[in-house]
């Protein structure tokens, strides 16, 4: 098999200076001032060539590896997924590479994975709903974190904001008895999310009933999850009119215990989820829910990793980044009627 050609005979070939191929073919902002004429002839040659960047080299000249760890609890749920589009949208840009490990909530794996990813060589890590409970020894921007950590930048959801649409909807469309679903103690946003829909519903003169509020169990990214829930809601034999649910794939799995009950959706029972994932608009009934811009979390996750490597330790970051929710309204939701009430 032959040699991969070198960016030296690379650019002898093409009678330019190795410095001049390389902030081309890395993208360096230097590159902007090289005639495009002379960009086109490097990318031809390069494929021509077949010519493969040094990576080792270029981290041994460096000292860098332009590469990030991501942290995940499931790769495979609607949440981390699209969180994740956003991180792998924004290094794609700056020519990043990144590793993806998923803990799964097993608290031995959040505690292992970050070093397993040092050990690698990784430049800062991103944790998507992971807890941070320590000074890391790199940067690290966390999504929904919730834990004020020396030297971590956290992306963040306004909750109170999230609340009061959902519940000033729902208050408006007449609804007074509303049910509510809450995350898995895991969960990063459970604590937070459950005490602003709770001080919200008391302002507002809605207060929720206790036996009104059932806990998701179990770790799978499951509507299933969902369904017990509700299930539970409807056994405590407390009727209601609205269901506040966690997510959105827990909404999916309620909506469908309710149906089986003999609940219409929405005619009976409202139900609105939170993040607006990709399947949220195409459910049947489509799902009336509390807007999280995962994607925009996950770019501004990746940005603002990548200023304060760019930086250095002793510059200055932000501790925090607030984004704003959006309440997106579909067909899941409708007027409250009477208790026991039906056409």
């Amino acid at each position: 098999m032959d040699r991969p050609v070198s960016l030296k005979k690379l650019a002898a070939h093409l009678s330019l200076s190795p410095t001049t191929l390389s902030l081309v073919l890395n993208d360096s902002p230097l590159a902007s001032t090289i005639p495009q004429e002379t960009k086109d002839r490097i990318f031809e040659a390069a494929r021509e060539f077949d010519y493969r960047p040094n990576f080792i080299a270029r981290s041994l000249r460096s000292a860098r590896t332009y590469t990030l760890g991501v942290l995940v609890p499931e790769l495979s749920d609607g949440y981390s997924a699209m969180v994740l589009s956003g991180v792998e949208e924004y290094l794609l840009k700056e020519g990043y590479f990144y590793f993806v490990a998923s803990h799964r909530h097993r608290a031995d794996l959040i505690e292992r994975y970050p070093r397993l990813l040092l050990e690698r060589c990784v430049e800062g890590l991103i944790a998507v709903d992971t807890p941070v409970t320590h000074e890391p020894p790199y940067p690290v921007v966390t999504v929904s974190g919730h834990h004020d950590i020396r030297g971590v930048t956290n992306v963040l959801l306004d909750h109170r904001q999230a609340a009061k649409l959902a519940l000033e909807y729902l208050t408006q469309l007449g609804h007074r008895r509303i049910a509510v679903i809450k995350g898995q103690d895991f969960s990063s946003d459970t604590k937070v999310r459950w005490e602003t829909i709770r001080d919200e519903a008391g302002r507002l003169g809605a207060p929720i009933d206790p036996s009104l509020v059932a806990q998701l169990e179990g770790d799978l990214p499951s509507p299933e999850t969902g369904y017990v829930a509700a299930q539970k809601l409807l056994a405590s034999g407390k009727p209601f009119t609205a269901l506040l649910a966690f997510n959105d794939v827990s909404a999916i799995g309620a909506i469908r215990a309710l149906q089986e009950a003999g609940h219409r959706v929405p005619e009976d029972i409202s139900v609105i989820g939170f993040d607006d994932i990709y399947s949220a608009a195409f459910h049947n009934p489509a799902l009336t829910t509390i807007r999280q811009p995962l994607r925009e979390m996950g770019w501004l996750a990746a940005e603002h990793l990548l200023k304060r490597i760019a930086g250095g330790p002793d510059a200055p970051f932000l501790e925090a980044v607030m984004v704003e929710p959006e309440l997106i309204i579909r067909q899941s939701t409708a007027k409250a009627r009477e208790i026991g009430a039906r056409d």
